[in-house]
């Protein structure tokens, strides 16, 4: 029985990952009424910095022995959260269609599978391969109704924000390919506590120039800000870099297809959006492929 309870604990892991970390579209959704997206990051960054500094001195968590270490923890912070949080919530800001946000974002694993070999050493089997094909084939499925809804006229209205969101997506696959190389041991929360030290020393300058850091702080923005702290940057961070550290960088890229039709179950239930068959199927599809890539 103790042998079973932390396999069971270890094989639940990539599932809270998912199911924390598609709450984010949740997240943003509420709070766009009340915040300016790189203000709101900004005060996300520094609370759960703080939290998370007061819990390492409490357990007397290790930190770096070197620059060179503290170095390696801030700039996966600025790749991680700083560039690709910010461009996203700004790119959404501007006007770009969260279906088609979704998808740039969904297009993570694929540009992930093809840099393994090169950047991390790792080898792609053709199983692999095959789950990420379907896997992004049962995405786009779910998004469809979404996409078709979206007028071509838009798209090119908002032509720059969804440059700034792909380059999001590429500076956060980068990001946990710096993680994976550079940042193999030391203890996460003292890690994690760097992490957005250097996300909020590149996000709070940028929200100074480009917004009137707008927060109005009432019921709703208070839940809103301690979820976004507990749960996403402390809880789903946490888990995404023990991922990255005790598997392939590649394989843990894999539970990205699965957000986008966790995000619209949650959305069903939240936001009353409907979910046709097809899209039912969709997901179906996409949990078949994120299965078969992620096989031994």
């Amino acid at each position: 029985m103790t042998t079973a309870r932390p396999a069971l604990l270890e094989r639940a892991i990539p599932l809270i990952f998912v199911l924390l970390w598609s709450t984010g579209w949740i997240v943003a959704r509420y709070a766009a009424d009340y915040a300016d997206p790189l203000t709101f990051l900004s005060a996300r960054y520094a609370l759960a910095g703080l939290v998370l500094v007061v819990f390492a001195l409490i357990a007397r968590a290790q930190w770096p022995q070197s620059l060179a270490e503290y170095g390696h923890a801030l700039f996966s912070g600025v790749l991680i959260h700083a560039i690709y949080l910010g461009c996203v919530w700004y790119a959404i800001r501007q006007g770009v269609p969260t279906a088609i946000s979704a998808l740039i974002a969904a297009t993570q694993p694929l540009l992930t599978t093809l840099l393994a070999p090169a950047l991390a050493g790792e080898r792609i089997s053709r199983m692999r391969w095959l789950g990420v094909l379907v896997g992004m084939a049962g995405l786009v499925i779910v998004l469809a109704p979404k996409l078709w809804g979206v007028a071509m006229a838009d798209v090119q209205h908002v032509a720059w924000p969804i440059a700034i969101n792909l380059l999001g997506m590429v500076s956060v696959t980068f990001g946990t390919f710096y993680q994976k190389r550079f940042i193999r041991s030391g203890d996460l929360r003292s890690v994690t506590v760097l992490q957005y030290c250097g996300a909020l020393a590149v996000t709070l300058p940028v929200a100074w120039l480009l917004e009137p850091m707008r927060i109005e702080w009432n019921t709703t923005m208070v839940l809103v800000m301690a979820w976004s702290v507990l749960a996403l940057s402390i809880g789903a961070i946490a888990l995404l870099l023990l991922l990255i550290r005790r598997g392939e960088v590649s394989k843990s890229a894999q539970l990205i297809y699965l957000i986008p039709p966790t995000a619209s179950i949650q959305a069903y239930f939240l936001f009353a959006e409907v979910l046709s068959p097809v899209q039912l199927g969709g997901m179906a599809l996409t949990a078949l492929g994120v299965a078969l890539a992620s096989r031994k």
